[in-house]
């Protein structure tokens, strides 16, 4: 489909007989960090009752266990998804991998479930075998930048970095915080070996179609939901499955106002992606 004819639609119950599977983004979506975003949430139920299959897809730096009790915590009903994966499951993937090696993390403690059940040995950045990036220490303060120096100890000691979420910026009500893809970005700028487990990059993306319950669908009729277009649309393209791209979440003001998108400037960004979005929705409804 070319780029100046990607539609904005207000109804996803238009695109919904197309599908069989949706994979559909947490932040940005469902909840905006403080609440479930309700109509997200009755939309993917109706789909399920049409017998279609929900998989949430986060990056969320945390077990998929962590992830659940958040939701149930925002309110975002269990009707609205079959299952859940997690850029932190990919993550703990890489933690088996690496068994007795010693890990500096970078990130807040809200994100140390992603270490449960390993027997993880934390050491100074001085003397630690690799890093695990979750995020930044206080997402309220800090920048990249002020993680620069521990970066260039890392860089000189040849770190191997695991990034357990790939979103440089994640909308938390109204405001952009930074995420741990801001810092990760900033390391293998500056020529440091980044591994990242959550979208756009395929691991996760594998995983989350493992879990689809009942007969897999080709990907043709499979579609992914999100609200980024450099994690979201770059995943499903990376994949080969369709997109709708959510207006209302980390791009707002990038193109209009949340509840009007300005359709020259979604349009000029689309001309850059591989594969431009199915549908434009405002905001997840049916």
């Amino acid at each position: 489909m070319p780029a100046d004819t990607v539609p904005i639609t207000s109804h996803f119950s238009a695109l919904t007989p197309d599908y069989g599977v949706v994979l559909s983004d947490v932040w940005g979506v469902v909840h905006n960090g403080v609440a479930a975003t309700a109509e997200a949430c009755d939309a993917l139920a109706r789909f399920r009752t049409q017998g279609g299959r929900v998989v949430l897809i986060t990056n969320a730096p945390r077990p998929r266990e962590s992830v659940i009790a958040q939701l149930d915590h925002l309110r975002v009903s269990r009707e609205a998804w079959d299952d859940i994966v997690s850029s932190g499951d990919v993550t703990r993937a890489v933690l088996a991998e690496r068994a007795g090696q010693s890990v500096f993390h970078i990130g807040p403690p809200r994100d140390l479930p992603v270490f449960h059940g390993f027997d993880v040995r934390f050491a100074p950045l001085e003397t630690a075998d690799y890093v695990v990036c979750t995020g930044l220490f206080d997402d309220t303060a800090e920048t990249p930048e002020d993680y620069r120096s521990r970066l260039e100890t890392m860089l000189t000691r040849r770190l191997f970095m695991v990034c357990g979420n790939p979103d440089v910026v994640v909308e938390r009500g109204h405001e952009l915080v930074y995420c741990a893809g801001a810092i990760a970005d900033l390391y293998q700028s500056m020529g440091g070996e980044v591994l990242y487990a959550g979208k756009p990059y395929r691991p996760i993306y594998d995983l989350a179609l493992s879990r689809v319950k009942g007969k897999m669908p080709p990907l043709n009729r499979v579609l992914a939901i999100g609200d980024s277009l450099r994690t979201d649309l770059a995943g499903a393209n990376a994949v080969g499955i369709d997109f709708l791209f959510i207006t209302s979440g980390i791009h707002a003001v990038d193109f209009g106002t949340r509840d009007d998108p300005d359709a020259a400037a979604l349009q000029a960004a689309f001309t850059a992606a591989e594969r431009p979005p199915r549908a434009v929705m405002r905001k997840l409804s049916w």
